[in-house]
């Protein structure tokens, strides 16, 4: 029973979550394209017939802010509630276990598939996605569903192999990526939005399964454990304010270390997830006009990433120290942006993929190191702590790159990219 892991959950569940990202981003820009005048045909590349009174210009520039809005609302429900349920959820971990947890975060993954099948079926308004969004955040979201795999990763492995380990997790991500951005492309390309979204209803109900089936409890559960206490905060504030109690006499110093290798990590993931948010926008709008399958293509190079990162480790981890091993996954990601910033061709913007393919190294070794610190009755409280707060700057992240990019388009349309890059100096 120990040789399972979450490896295979994080497998499934990513497909699903994967490929309805961009399966919504598109169905929201079709949508509101028709609404703001497309008369429903379609030519070459990004050239619509709209009326005759309307420029197509114009009419893409209003589509692509609609659409940047849209995608910040959905942001803002799922991890508005998530700054709520995260800390509460991984707290409870420690004490209930990981795996009602798991189960948890699967069944608002579904719930949120379902409500998507209907909007989409009854052509409802789009305000049902963000609604969808809502319910997932509620149950975690991805947050949850990465801080409780990690945390029941160090509850497993040994301290020596926790790296590469957390590393190996990081590519089920990578790989389902892939999988997801090639399969979702070419399918909505083929045969609509519907056939795909069930899909992955099957996947997120699998996942689920295979919880309740194959994940083996690796904390022992504590009958006094209770969801909705406050104490689930509490534990969460004391390893905020001390360090946690691994720290001993060391405190001060202890604390500090971990408060520095937890503003980095936040630093590199609001970043770049706040810079993925416009991946798709920029691709489907003018100069570039990607079709779905280009949309896909996209993804899963960018997805790559993941593969790469851990081949990387597994080569320079014996003779290049941990720092200098971020170091290396930071100037990857910033020469990538930096040419993303500058990207009018489809050349490129997969030059910008490839120049990034390092972007997830940083993120495995900094959690490693920040679990080496803490006990392992604390590993849920410090994913959840460190999930919680890369909520609440996400919601800054995404309010402020998803309201830069249409702000900053009259002038210099990946201005948004080189932001990034800048921010990712500073870790």
């Amino acid at each position: 029973c120990s040789l399972v892991t979450v490896e295979p959950l994080v497998f499934f569940t990513n497909v699903g979550v994967i490929m309805a990202s961009p399966l919504s981003t598109q169905y929201i820009y079709e949508v509101l394209t028709a609404e703001v005048g497309y008369n429903g045909s379609k030519t070459s590349g990004c050239s619509i017939r709209v009326a005759a009174h309307r420029p197509s210009g114009a009419v893409l520039q209003e589509v692509e802010t609609l659409s940047a809005h849209w995608n910040l609302y959905m942001n803002l429900g799922v991890f508005s509630v998530g700054l709520l349920s995260v800390p509460l959820l991984g707290s409870w971990s420690d004490e209930a276990g990981r795996r009602p947890v798991l189960l948890l975060c699967n069944l608002g993954f579904t719930l949120q598939t379902i409500l998507s099948v209907l909007a989409i079926y009854l052509r409802l308004p789009v305000f049902y996605f963000v609604i969808g969004k809502v319910i997932s955040g509620l149950f975690g979201d991805t947050t949850i569903l990465m801080a409780i795999s990690y945390s029941y990763m160090t509850d497993i492995v040994d301290a020596k192999s926790l790296t590469l380990r957390a590393t190996i997790l990081e590519a089920s991500l990578g790989i389902s990526g892939m999988l997801a951005s090639v399969i979702g492309g070419r399918w909505l390309k083929a045969q609509g939005y519907i056939i795909p979204y069930w899909f992955i209803l099957a996947l997120h109900l699998t996942s689920i399964l295979y919880v309740y089936l194959f994940i083996c409890e690796s904390v022992v559960p504590k009958s006094s454990a209770k969801l909705f206490n406050i104490n689930n905060y509490r534990a969460c504030w004391q390893l905020l304010s001390t360090g946690g109690t691994r720290s001993g006499q060391r405190g001060r110093f202890h604390r500090s270390n971990l408060w520095l290798y937890m503003l980095s990590e936040i630093l590199i993931t609001i970043t770049y997830s706040g810079v993925s948010s416009l991946f798709v926008l920029y691709e489907l709008s003018s100069p570039l006009c990607w079709g779905p399958d280009l949309v896909g293509y996209g993804s899963a190079l960018q997805n790559m990433s993941y593969l790469v990162s851990l081949l990387a480790l597994k080569v320079l981890q014996s003779w290049i120290s941990e720092p200098w091993l971020i170091v290396i996954g930071l100037i990857s990601t910033i020469s990538g942006m930096v040419v993303f910033s500058v990207a009018n061709t489809t050349a490129l913007i997969f030059t910008g993929y490839v120049l990034s393919l390092l972007y997830v190294v940083p993120t495995p070794v900094l959690k490693s190191k920040m679990s080496k610190m803490v006990n392992p009755s604390e590993q849920g409280a410090l994913f959840s702590v460190l999930g919680s707060f890369e909520t609440l700057l996400l919601l800054a992240s995404y309010s402020i790159f998803n309201n830069l990019y249409p702000a900053t388009l009259h002038f210099m349309k990946g201005f948004s990219f080189l932001f990034g890059a800048v921010i990712l100096l500073f870790p």
